[in-house]
């Protein structure tokens, strides 16, 4: 296919391509690397995963098949809330790194809340990480009002991103009014709520009157949106193809509402009771 061009949004200095080819939950790695290399084929720009995800060698493996130049593309990873401490999460950066063979990423990101570990502390390894050039930008993960409030007065560099669940199906007006109080872009995750949203009929009646499919109008409705960016996981090839072919739609304002409203339905897909902070509601 003739390759997409997501446009970027910007932050602080940072301009993220608003469409990012997500990595958690890969298959096995023959399969994952021929997966990477056909969303850098088909235009992706921006690759997202995570030492959690256990993805980074199979991202690194192929961005460098792909042959696509290091500085035209951004990655983002993430340090696991269980290496909050100073000296685990310096140690983390560097795993990244090995695993991915990079010399930098484009965003680091403290993955989840901890708050065992001073948020000081943390931050002030994830700014230690963007001095020290292994990281051009930081950010934070699932964090909320308060919580970002904190990092944002508390953080000695500037914190351009909170990547959080996000799709048609959640409510998340108060954390998106923060991000842009804050002048942060948002990254979703889960954008198409691991398919929840696919089978809607709004969304699909809406899909056919534009020759789309779910999925590309759920997506659509968010990178509308201003200040948000998505990083759906796809398996099939046809999968990243669609994902990323957004840009010849525009959603009018009553089907930009109507999706809007089925957010009320408030379902949340990631949800772990081991490390969730108090979500925000609405």
């Amino acid at each position: 296919m003739q390759p997409a061009k997501a446009p970027t949004i910007s932050a602080h200095g940072a301009a993220m391509p608003v469409v990012g080819y997500g990595t958690m939950l890969f298959p096995e790695p023959e399969r994952a690397v021929e997966l990477v290399v056909h969303a850098i084929e088909c235009g992706y720009r921006h690759i997202d995963t995570a030492r959690k995800y256990g993805s980074e060698q199979w991202v690194g493996e192929g961005i460098r098949a792909s042959g696509l130049p290091r500085d035209e593309l951004w990655v983002t990873t993430k340090v696991t809330e269980e290496d909050a401490e100073a000296d685990d999460f310096a140690r983390s950066v560097d795993t990244s790194l090995k695993t991915l063979g990079l010399d930098y990423v484009d965003l680091l990101l403290l993955h989840w809340p901890q708050p065992r570990v001073p948020l000081e502390e943390t931050l002030g390894a994830l700014a230690k990480a963007k001095r020290e050039g292994l990281t051009r930008h930081i950010g934070v993960s699932n964090f909320t009002v308060a919580l970002l409030d904190e990092a944002v007065g508390k953080c000695p560099e500037p914190i351009v991103a909170n990547q959080i669940e996000y799709h048609a199906y959640l409510r998340q007006d108060k954390v998106l009014a923060a991000c842009a109080r804050h002048g942060l872009i948002v990254t979703c995750y889960a954008p198409v709520a691991r398919g929840r949203v696919l089978d809607d009929p709004v969304i699909n009646e809406i899909a056919v009157a534009h020759g789309k499919t779910a999925a590309q109008v759920a997506l659509r409705f968010l990178v509308q949106q201003p200040q948000i960016a998505v990083v759906p996981r796809a398996l099939e090839f046809g999968e990243i193809e669609e994902d990323i072919d957004l840009f010849d739609l525009e959603l009018s304002d009553e089907e930009m509402d109507r999706i809007g409203a089925l957010r009320d339905r408030n379902v949340r897909v990631v949800d772990p009771e081991v490390r969730r902070p108090a979500w925000d509601v609405g």
